[in-house]
């Protein structure tokens, strides 16, 4: 700690020696030539009162009986409060092998005993001079550096609005061709090192523009490209990429994408935004685009390539009328059309009730008891045969078609469960889960549906459980609540399925009603491998307890995942060990050997 010294009478000194006499005659000396002195006659005590309240110079005796003048300065060196503190040693010890050890230790001066005081005030005041000298110099520098931070900052400003300036438009302030292309050369490095990633470019060209340049004028050109760039931004989240190439050829990066269905929306989605009339300066200009798509591939080895793609795309979209979009890719092409197959056929499944249900059976581990299933649908195609839930979900879930497949498993699901209970007593207490996905949870008549089910089938709801996803829990807090608010009102158990591979978070479970968590099967299946990080698991379990939980394994494959699953206490299992998904008739056959 530093200090300003306007006079002598603000300066502190602080005296050591164990000589009391010594002591009062430099205290009443120091005091009387305008100084605040204290004294103390230990080595401790110096330490002790430097600490506390630390003077601005001290006077230090070299022979004490505690701590000697050496080390007491040693550690007042030692502690940022007292380091800078200046050590005058006083010492009847002559030697030169003392004064060089004084000053090792590191004393700034040394004093023979017995002294003159004039000669003790002149080197005080000396030694006080040059420590005020030190401040001043200090305080210039801090100044000087501030000035530098300073200054550096406005260069940093000034650089990042160069850089920004160079990388991006000055029309539309939208990333520039330059920058587009490292944004997209950054996406392809992550499709060669990622399995399924995949991402779209769209490279945009306005029909028409240069009539309209010609007709009304640059200015009105200029303020349509600023309209434009501020619509596409509207069409994409913010992680996405709206750029402008140059004249009146704009980019688009969706980075990732699910699937080519997405990107083939959203080019819809800019076909109709553009497709319409903008009013600039109360005139009315119509407009439309031709748009050219990409999507990433493996292949692709720099983002000029996919940029170069894409515009070939929509220079395709030009020759074949403006105002639409094309695929560059035939293959993805050829996906996309697949995919549009599916819905439709999917809209034909719903249509014929071609989907059925199997259940999956949920046992108590301690005893190995039935409790109950988990319901999966399972789709049999009259002319392709099975499609894979995980081929159509993804369809079903990105167009909607979800909510209509959803209700129909909700009706057989409650058929199934009042149609067991009239034959088997333990079915009474059979609970069976259904899956609800986002877009289901989501949905605004979800309890109206529900009770219509439940009403039709004459289920009553305790035999009911809901499964729903992490994301789907705490992606809307509040209606959320409200909604799993009434759930519990109609006595339907919530489960959280696949938890611990989304927010992997417990910490906002205690805001919601859930009943049950569902352990994801990828953490059972490091149950038994070496090395594998099982603290998840272990924690999982006593902490869904804590918040009066039980906790479902899915997975589970194999005696030793059993094992080590009942001694974490955990209440209940699924998996292939105890049997695959059944049909219903297997399942009732399940139900009449559990009797």
């Amino acid at each position: 700690m530093i200090n300003i010294y306007a006079s002598q009478s603000t300066s502190n000194i602080l005296i050591v020696d164990d000589k009391p006499p010594n002591l009062r005659v430099l205290s009443t000396m120091l005091t009387k030539a305008g100084y605040k002195v204290r004294a103390v006659t230990s080595g401790n005590m110096a330490l002790m009162a430097a600490k506390t309240l630390p003077p601005d110079i001290i006077l230090l005796d070299i022979k004490m009986p505690d701590l000697d003048g050496y080390e007491v300065c040693q550690q007042l060196k030692q502690f940022p409060e007292t380091a800078e503190i200046p050590v005058i040693f006083l010492s009847a010890l002559q030697d030169i092998e003392d004064k060089v050890k004084a000053f090792e230790a590191g004393g700034v001066d040394y004093i023979i005993k017995p002294f003159q005081f004039e000669e003790v005030l002149a080197r005080v005041s000396i030694h006080l001079a040059l420590k005020q000298t030190r401040y001043q110099l200090q305080k210039l520098n801090q100044e000087l550096e501030k000035r530098v931070e300073e200054r550096t900052a406005d260069l940093e400003e000034i650089k990042e609005k160069l850089l920004f300036d160079a990388r991006h438009d000055g029309l539309t302030q939208l990333p520039n061709r330059s920058l587009f292309l490292e944004r997209v050369d950054l996406a392809l490095k992550r499709v060669h090192e990622e399995d399924d990633y995949i991402f779209a470019v769209f490279v945009i060209d306005l029909d028409r523009f240069k009539m309209i340049n010609d007709s009304d004028g640059h200015l009105v050109g200029d303020r349509l490209l600023v309209k434009i760039a501020r619509t596409l931004e509207t069409l994409v989240s913010p992680a996405d990429t709206v750029a402008r190439l140059g004249g009146d050829e704009f980019a688009i990066l969706l980075d990732p994408i699910n699937d080519v269905n997405e990107a083939l929306r959203v080019a819809q989605d800019i076909k109709n935004a553009l497709t319409t009339s903008f009013i600039i300066e109360t005139r009315e200009i119509f407009t439309s685009p031709s748009i050219g798509l990409t999507i990433s591939l493996p292949s692709y080895q720099s983002a000029v390539e996919i940029l170069r793609d894409a515009d070939i795309a929509m220079g395709q979209a030009k020759l074949k009328g403006r105002g639409r979009y094309e695929i560059f890719n035939q293959q993805m092409h050829a996906q996309a059309l697949k995919l549009l197959t599916l819905e439709t056929d999917l809209r034909h499944g719903i249509e014929k009730q071609e989907f059925d249900v199997y259940y999956q059976p949920i046992m108590k581990l301690d005893s190995i008891k039935l409790v109950g299933f988990e319901a999966l649908i399972r789709w049999q195609h009259p002319y392709k045969g099975f499609i894979s839930p995980g081929e159509f979900i993804p369809v079903a879930e990105n167009t909607g078609l979800i909510i209509p497949i959803g209700k129909i498993v909700l009706e057989k699901v409650c058929r199934q469960i009042q149609s067991w209970k009239t034959k088997f007593p333990q079915a009474t207490v059979l609970k069976v889960a259904v899956n609800l996905s986002s877009k289901q949870f989501n949905n605004a008549d979800l309890m109206e549906e529900i009770d219509e089910v439940l009403e039709k089938t004459g289920l009553t709801p305790n035999n009911l459980k809901l499964e729903i996803t992490e994301t789907s829990l705490i992606e809307h807090s509040l209606e959320t609540i409200k909604l799993l608010k009434q759930l519990k009102q109609r006595n339907l158990e919530i489960c959280l399925d696949d938890f611990g591979t989304g927010y992997s978070s417990l910490s906002y479970l205690h805001r919601f009603p859930v009943d049950t968590l569902k352990i994801d099967r990828s953490f059972i299946n490091c149950i038994g491998q070496p090395e594998e990080n099982l603290e998840i698991i272990q924690s999982i379990i006593p902490l869904a307890h804590n918040l009066e939980m039980d906790v479902v394994a899915e997975g589970i494959e194999t005696e030793e995942q059993l094992i080590y699953l009942r001694k974490l206490d955990c209440d209940f299992g699924q998996g292939y060990f105890f049997n695959r998904p059944l049909t219903p008739q297997e399942a009732e056959q399940l139900l009449i050997e559990s009797r």
